[in-house]
């Protein structure tokens, strides 16, 4: 990546959710990659979520948020209630409302942004335009049960800024502030055009916008979680360290490697790195992520949206890509944060305890907002199988990765959150006055132990939380709760 010398870079079961909440205050890819080879599992240590200035959550909303299928609603409504104070996205396509020039069709939307307001939830828009009589020509992917298509560049932008206008127009009354332009269009079936089209699209787009909302921000289409993953490396081998390129292309592309042909091979030395990177996808990949970051750099798009469903073991090199790439003083939001696992065999409390790595590490490490995705696993879809995970049931019904996104939710609530690293333990602190919540782990390979204290109360995967005796701390994250500091808390381990 180009230089910057201007910017500064800057589980748990029920007992211990009961708990903690008791103590409280109270992707978007619709088509599955093929199936990758058989493979070890990734190993080595557990993402250090540092780097991040504390985040002040101010009262009444909180970080952790997700992504739903809206045809489900009545299914999720009793948990998203639990989460109110969040955020979401919706994605609207300008063909799909307006088949007929001049003809909007709003009601979909309106009910999206009607029921998000009646929740307490805030809404995000994401504007793509698709395929159709304002594009002209043919899609050439179709995907998903919604048959979406790509979106290609509008035939006339006056017709395309007045589309975007009115939709600014419309919904900001409900309180969507933030609007998407396109989403990931790295990928071909998400975007026909060239990374230079893309650009001239959210120029005109950004002034429509601003026109209609002039406090209103502008988000850039979140370049895909693989996309990302080959930033990470490419910014490694320009600045000559091919090792860590290649240590960082093993965490990030644990479950990956040969999941697309020879997209994401296996990577053990400079060539096949090479090979790799030059794949046609992979740069466009790369491509397309410097083109999002020069529109962030000029100020055209004011907010990074970033994608992950990576192992946890890749976030740290993704927040050091972030710190040094990112504008000073630019948000990031992270709204599709998931698992992808192709044929994953963890059981419930593993996974949940990636989950809770995973978003806390992208909090502490400078993300001011994370949602899940998917909220729940559509059984329905074409993939055949859960390839990424759900915190909820298909009928609704929580997981214990769902219930432990309640504690995070309700700890998190006008807490201050930092990044904890204290010998050979990491995890995210949650304070406000009288009361913290800690989520700690260990790096595979260690161990670390929080002796029994009265007043704190603790509980690791599979244990009901207690104050009575010594709690391990290992890769499978711990919670801890209770009045004293963090630093406090800190303190006694061992």
């Amino acid at each position: 990546m180009r230089a910057r010398a201007n910017r500064r870079r800057s589980a748990l079961v029920a007992g211990l959710v009961a708990v903690v909440l008791a103590a409280s205050v109270a992707c978007t890819a619709d088509e599955p990659d093929p199936a990758p080879p058989p493979g070890p599992e990734p190993t080595g240590s557990a993402p250090a979520p540092s780097g991040g200035p504390p985040l002040v959550v101010p009262e009444g909303t909180n970080p952790f948020g997700a992504h739903w299928d809206w045809s489900r609603y009545d299914q999720f409504t009793p948990y998203l209630r639990k989460i109110s104070g969040s955020a979401t996205y919706h994605e609207l396509t300008w063909c799909a409302m307006e088949k007929t020039k001049g003809q909007v069709d709003w009601a979909a939307v309106d009910r999206v942004a009607q029921r998000s307001r009646d929740l307490g939830i805030t809404l995000n828009l994401k504007i793509r335009t698709g395929v159709c009589w304002a594009t002209g020509g043919t899609a050439q992917h179709t995907r998903g049960q919604a048959n979406k298509t790509e979106s290609a560049m509008p035939l006339d932008m006056a017709t395309y800024q007045a589309f975007v206008r009115s939709v600014v127009e419309r919904y900001t009354p409900y309180g969507v502030t933030q609007f998407a332009v396109e989403n990931e269009v790295n990928a071909p079936q998400y975007w026909s055009g060239t990374p230079e089209d893309y650009a001239t699209l959210v120029r005109a787009a950004a002034e429509a916008i601003h026109a209609a909302a002039p406090q209103a921000r502008v988000v850039d289409s979140g370049i895909s979680s693989v996309a990302y993953g080959f930033g990470v490396v490419d910014r490694l081998v320009k600045a000559g360290d091919t090792d860590a390129a290649i240590r960082a292309y093993g965490a990030y592309f644990a479950r990956r490697i040969g999941t697309r042909g020879q997209k994401i091979p296996e990577v053990r030395d400079v060539a096949s790195l090479d090979r790799a990177l030059a794949n046609e996808a992979n740069a466009r990949n790369v491509a397309f992520l410097a083109a999002t970051e020069r529109l962030l750099d000029e100020g055209v798009v004011q907010v990074r949206q970033v994608h992950y469903y990576e192992h946890p073991d890749g976030v740290p090199a993704l927040l050091d890509y972030l710190r040094a790439e990112n504008p000073a003083g630019v948000p990031m939001e992270a709204w599709e944060v998931g698992q992808f696992w192709r044929d994953g065999d963890g059981d419930a409390a593993s996974r949940a305890g990636e989950m809770t790595k995973v978003v806390t590490a992208l909090l502490a490490g400078g993300i001011r907002q994370v949602m899940w995705l998917p909220l729940a696993y559509n059984p329905n879809n074409r993939a055949g199988s859960e390839v990424r995970y759900g915190l909820l049931d298909p009928d609704g019904a929580e997981r214990e990765a769902g219930r432990i996104m309640e504690v995070l939710v309700a700890a998190s609530r006008g807490a201050t959150v930092t990044a904890v690293s204290r010998d050979a333990v990491t995890g995210v602190a949650f304070e406000r006055a009288g009361a913290t919540t800690l989520v700690l782990w260990s790096p595979a390979g260690t161990s670390a132990s929080l002796p029994a204290t009265r007043g704190l109360r603790a509980g690791p995967a599979g244990a009901t939380a207690t104050d009575a005796t010594d709690t391990s701390i290992s890769d499978n994250p711990i919670i801890v709760q209770g009045d004293r500091t963090a630093e406090q808390i800190l303190a006694t381990l061992r």
